[in-house]
């Protein structure tokens, strides 16, 4: 009788930590609304809350992505060798030189073929900004020249940080990039975001914001480079 009873309430212990197991797991990419138009996960995603500001007509993230899942819960691979990374044709993330500690306040960065993945990078309501929309948000701020000073934090970039006001609440970091044959370069110097947009088979567009000027660049870069995400809502 002991051992029935025994068995019965493991089992019915089991069938609750599965439940709550998927049901935290339904909530990793899930946002909801809070005050202000401001929003909020549901949990955490690796321990980052993601709140939002409105810019113009559109609504920006503002925090680099720091996940590692793709939207439908699938693994995104953590490549940290330089020659694994230079032969990537699939998607992966890394921290800049491969310091977590980097994570914690740049996010991650990820190749453009984790951006482009059908299976979601950003979190539900939200995906990554077309080179359309990052021209959308820099003309609302008056051009390339200028847009710079209104998206750059004021802290963690190199002096002279030229025109850095953070007017528009963006947080603009300088996360610094790694270039597609491997190599770290330019924290605290630039932050560089990806667009969606493709260039050619080989490259997409990407935005730069440097420590020495209010302007932001649009350039290209090859597809196995790992910059910042910024992700803006649906």
């Amino acid at each position: 009788m002991k051992n029935s009873y025994f068995k019965i309430s493991m089992l019915f212990l089991a069938l609750i930590t599965v439940s709550c197991s998927n049901d935290e797991n339904k909530a990793v990419n899930r946002v909801e609304s809070a005050s202000q138009g401001a929003l909020r996960p549901t949990v955490p995603i690796l321990n980052t809350i993601y709140t939002t500001v409105p810019i113009g007509t559109q609504v920006w993230m503002t925090k680099n992505l720091n996940v590692a899942r793709y939207r439908n819960g699938d693994p995104i691979p953590q490549v940290t060798d330089v020659n694994q990374w230079a032969s990537l044709t699939t998607g992966a993330w890394c921290y800049y030189e491969n310091d977590s500690n980097n994570g914690k306040v740049y996010g991650k960065l990820y190749n453009w073929y984790a951006v482009n993945d059908p299976r979601g990078l950003a979190p539900q309501g939200y995906h990554v900004p077309s080179d359309t929309e990052w021209e959308t948000l820099i003309s609302f701020l008056g051009g390339m020249t200028v847009a710079g000073g209104g998206l750059k934090a004021t802290t963690r970039w190199t002096a002279p940080n030229t025109g850095a006001s953070n007017s528009t609440g963006f947080t603009g970091l300088p996360g610094g990039f790694r270039r597609f044959f491997g190599y770290f370069n330019s924290v605290g110097i630039e932050g560089q975001w990806w667009s969606s947009t493709e260039l050619d088979s080989d490259n997409a567009y990407f935005r730069t914001l440097g420590y020495t000027s209010q302007y932001m660049f649009r350039d290209g870069d090859h597809k196995i480079g790992g910059l910042s995400v910024r992700c803006i809502k649906d």
